[in-house]
């Protein structure tokens, strides 16, 4: 019989002390601890101890007589998915994707399951019965021969199953549904959470079985417990979801791709799907004859992220502020990034906003993080103030110093590239010796400036001045 260990763990926080505390030296709270019991065997033996030993991956190996499979990945079945992942799917690798109830990632993992190139696949329900999930994949129309589902919350049963099986890809819906009886007896604390994934990541990649977590959200837009466990997978995605209904997964950690490509969804009743020409999908679609003219303080900026350019659309307005201090309005761009943009339209260029209310909004919901957008928002913003549209078919991508000087971005090529193939007559961006597109098309509409004075004057082909 294991000889068994007393331990107490924190029912706040699940931080876990050898000694009883009156206060938790961790989050502070007074008569929080609670008395548990695990054996030594459970303590200091699991499935992943026992793989390492079998398979020798605890003793030192040469990556020269190393042998690793050439085919590590396949294909999720749907193209922005596969962009947000790296190229696909990594066999043995674990993805954990968080987003606000009712998002669609369930849908998502359900249709992934269908479509993906995995043989034999299980789908780990904890929140739904097996005859709901059912129902969905039938509305869903997807291939219910493809799909075997689970109802199991119990750790220890899951990783029988899983070992004895030997699925290709395993998704977990959700990860704080999870429960060990060796970490506490309430399913999704942090401990619970921790101690379940470390089990089925190790599992999964010792079997070469790929591994979705799907985990829940807080008020506060961040991931809960599994904000705890993003070091111990692979890749983590978020979820999230504009006003105008459209679904954006972002990729913000990812071993074996970049952290920058985001997939385009929109929903519809068969499911997920991806946005047709994602590069427009948030721009603005407006007349192309003369009457249809932009209104003031609308930009048009290439955006690039991760492999490819989106086009997007930045709206600046500018109103006499109505208390004794002015205030900046964005959830979509940084309010520091555009209180420093107007001050240096301010210094440089002579308009004032000192006495001005500033609202900056981005068509589609998307949020933009990237310096290239610095050139289009003080575009935008001078537009607005002054009341003069800008050309109709312009886009601008550059970054501004507190000089006022427009510096150089990455991508320059494929921005201006992107920009010409969607019908713009004209890209204003940074000079820059670096150009290597081989597109007459580009070479044709690109235009250069060094400053934000020198942007203004080519755009409104007059001095700037300030609005009164």
């Amino acid at each position: 019989m294991a000889k068994e260990k007393t331990i107490y763990i924190c029912s706040e926080c699940d931080n876990t002390e050898q000694n009883w505390l009156g206060r938790c030296p961790q989050c502070g709270k007074w008569n929080s601890f609670v008395e548990s019991k695990i054996t030594a065997k459970e303590s200091g033996r699991s499935f992943r101890g026992d793989q390492r030993e079998k398979r020798g991956v605890n003793l030192p190996q040469n990556l020269l007589k190393l042998k690793v499979e050439q085919e590590l990945r396949y294909s999720s079945g749907i193209s922005e998915m596969d962009k947000v992942l790296g190229g696909g799917i990594m066999r043995g690798g674990s993805t954990l994707i968080g987003g606000e109830p009712g998002i669609g990632k369930s849908t998502l993992l359900l249709q992934i399951i269908s479509n993906s190139g995995a043989k034999k696949a299980l789908y780990v329900s904890g929140e739904e019965s097996a005859g709901q999930i059912k129902l969905r994949a039938e509305r869903l129309e997807l291939n219910l021969e493809k799909i075997t589902v689970l109802c199991e919350t119990r750790i220890n049963k899951l990783i029988q199953i899983v070992t004895k099986e030997k699925y290709d890809l395993i998704v977990i819906d959700s990860i704080q549904t999870v429960v060990s009886e060796d970490a506490g007896p309430v399913a999704g604390t942090v401990n619970q959470i921790k101690y379940c994934s470390m089990e089925l990541v190790d599992t999964t990649r010792y079997l070469g079985a790929s591994l979705f977590l799907i985990g829940h959200v807080t008020k506060e837009g961040s991931l809960a417990g599994p904000k705890q466990i993003e070091h111990l997978v692979d890749t983590v995605l978020y979820f999230d979801q504009t006003e105008t209904g459209v679904r954006i997964v972002r990729a913000v950690k990812n071993r074996f791709g970049s952290v920058d490509e985001i997939g385009v969804f929109t929903m519809t009743e068969k499911g997920l799907q991806p946005a047709v020409h994602p590069e427009s999908f948030f721009l603005e679609k407006r007349e192309t004859d003369n009457s249809g003219d932009i209104p003031a303080g609308v930009a048009a900026a290439a955006v690039f992220e991760g492999s490819r350019t989106f086009m997007v659309e930045i709206q600046a307005l500018t109103v006499p502020a109505k208390s004794g201090y002015t205030r900046v309005y964005s959830d979509r761009v940084d309010t520091a990034k555009i209180s420093r943009i107007a001050a240096i339209l301010e210094k440089h260029i002579g308009l004032g906003f000192s006495d001005q209310d500033i609202y900056i909004n981005v068509a589609g919901g998307i949020r933009l993080i990237e310096v290239g957008i610095e050139l289009p928002l003080a575009l935008a913003l001078y537009s607005a103030r002054t009341g003069k549209p800008l050309e109709k078919r312009l886009a601008s991508a550059g970054e501004l110093s507190l000089a006022g000087e427009v510096r150089r971005i990455g991508h320059l090529d494929k921005r201006v590239h992107t920009v010409g193939q969607m019908g713009f007559k004209r890209f204003l961006g940074p000079t820059t010796q670096n150009f290597h597109s081989a597109s007459d098309v580009a070479n044709k509409i690109y235009t250069s400036c060094t400053n934000i004075h020198e942007a203004v004057q080519f755009i409104f082909s007059d001095s700037p001045t300030a609005a009164n």
